[in-house]
């Protein structure tokens, strides 16, 4: 992991954690997936919460000069997406997480310890 990413990463999990985001999973793609090379999951358990963990990470990674390319799904919070260009932060209610499964989507990622 790159010693910016790996930064800029642990920096969105702290952030996350301060919200109480669940179930936090870091994804290398590195060797699979030409969009990015890491995604962050974690969950929270209302759109109140979901939006708060993607502010407190837009904010905390902003300190760091780090800003997003794309943000979707604000809006309704059931699934927001924080595109960082290098890794990517999916942010889910439980059962919007249960359904898409991103860690079976993508299980020839490895996971990465934190």
């Amino acid at each position: 992991m790159a010693d910016n990413t790996q930064e800029l990463i642990y920096a969105a999990i702290r952030a996350a954690e301060d919200k109480k985001a669940r179930d936090l999973v870091v994804l290398d793609l590195t060797d699979i997936s030409p969009v990015c090379d890491y995604f962050l999951i974690c969950s929270g358990n209302s759109s109140t919460q979901v939006q708060a963990i993607a502010e407190n990470i837009k904010d905390k990674l902003r300190e760091k000069d780090a800003d997003f390319l794309r943000i979707e799904g604000m809006k309704d919070a059931h699934w927001i997406l924080m595109d960082y260009g290098t890794f990517v932060v999916h942010i889910f209610q439980e059962e919007d997480r249960d359904f898409y499964n991103l860690e079976h989507l993508w299980a020839d990622a490895k996971v990465v310890d934190f």
